[in-house]
């Protein structure tokens, strides 16, 4: 008898060892909270060369050939600009006297990209600079496109390719798009490029696009496992300088160091966009515990007029208009989101759908999740 109970005794203790085991796991499991793998990428994806870079043109003009869709008389500078075009080409016209409806003044965008060369060609945008109504059918007049130094750099002129259509028939209006907005393809072409001469240099910096110290070692260590130097050095969280050796290819080495795959630690980030109510949340953001209580309170102030008429054969009575004012008010109830330990996005996003919570009611959320220390990313409002 004295054994058997030693025996039940030692069972119930092993017992719970094992249950406190399970228990302990099943804790140090919960309180895990997933966190992603740094992803690879190319590093040629993820920077780019300092003094290696496009450069923004700009330049003013006039669009002819539009079926009645120009200017109207009221915007003065397109006519003007035809008047000087005209006086150049030796037409003296005075600006009273020209009554078209067929030009539209307009300003030519272009990007210019590193090592163009005279002769390159580019692809520009158009837009309307005036009140015309459709740059439909026209024809870009030859226009310089100036840099931010002041300096011409390129040439437009072309027939402009519009994406949408705007007709209007006795007053009524369609519109499709918007065809004040044109592209011309190939409608530049560069008169001077950018100098930037690669021989001789000694260094070069690598910017990332996003600045963290932990990619930039991670960039920094492939590179120099890749060259088996150590010609790659982090200089802050976002610049990484590159040394060349001596008599070194330099083109043959920044495309091989470009074409590099590195480990990327990317910032949690959460972008919301108040005008549209549109949200997106990386694959990044860690959720904390937290109990969400969401409702909301709608008060409606309904005001009608009436009007009250004296009775018949009455004496002094005068015919009177009375404000009637109803309140109504709806105390909407409360929603409740309960994320344990461990939750991830689409948990948060599953439970804000079954609430039925709209957008904007999602962005006052996330709000203030991250007041509450609840979201660890960084909310980026647009």
């Amino acid at each position: 008898m004295i054994v058997d109970g030693r025996l039940q005794d030692i069972r119930c203790l092993i017992g719970w060892v094992v249950m406190l085991c399970l228990w302990l796991a099943a804790v140090s499991m919960v309180g895990e909270v997933p966190r992603m793998s740094p992803r690879q990428a190319r590093i040629k994806d993820i920077s780019t060369i300092e003094g290696i870079r496009d450069n923004q043109l700009v330049g003013y003009g006039i669009v002819v050939g539009l079926q009645g869709t120009g200017d109207s008389q009221q915007t003065t500078f397109p006519t003007q600009t035809l008047v000087a075009t005209l006086l150049r080409m030796g037409v003296s016209v005075p600006a009273a006297a020209i009554r078209v409806q067929n030009l539209a003044a307009v300003f030519v965008s272009a990007t210019l990209p590193p090592f163009a060369r005279p002769g390159t060609k580019l692809d520009i945008t158009v837009a309307s600079a005036g009140d015309a109504r459709s740059l439909e059918g026209g024809l870009l007049l030859l226009t310089p496109l100036s840099g931010a130094d002041g300096k011409m750099y390129a040439e437009a002129q072309g027939p402009l390719v519009v994406g949408g259509y705007s007709v209007n028939v006795n007053g009524n209006i369609t519109q499709l798009n918007h065809p004040n907005t044109a592209r011309v393809p190939y409608g530049a072409m560069v008169e001077r490029g950018v100098p930037l001469d690669l021989a001789g240099r000694e260094s070069f910096s690598l910017l990332l696009d996003d600045a963290d110290f932990k990619s930039a070692e991670a960039m920094a260590q492939a590179v120099n496992l890749e060259l088996g130097r150590t010609g790659a050095r982090v200089v802050d969280s976002r610049r990484i300088e590159l040394s060349v050796l001596k008599g070194e290819d330099i083109p043959a080495l920044l495309a091989r160091v470009e074409s590099i795959e590195v480990s990327v630690f990317p910032r949690a980030k959460v972008i919301v966009n108040e005008r549209t109510g549109t949200v997106v949340i990386g694959g990044t953001v860690v959720l904390q515990p937290v109990s969400i209580l969401h409702g909301g309170l709608a008060v409606n102030v309904v005001s009608e007029f009436q009007v009250s008429q004296p009775t018949a054969f009455s004496s002094g009575g005068t015919t009177q208009v009375v404000q009637q004012t109803k309140v109504e008010a709806l105390d909407k109830p409360v929603n409740r989101i309960e994320l344990k330990q461990g939750a991830t996005v689409d948990d948060l996003v599953r439970s804000l759908q079954a609430i039925g919570a709209s957008a904007r009611d999602v962005i006052s959320i996330l709000q203030a999740m991250k007041s509450a220390g609840a979201l660890e990313a960084e909310i980026e409002v647009l």
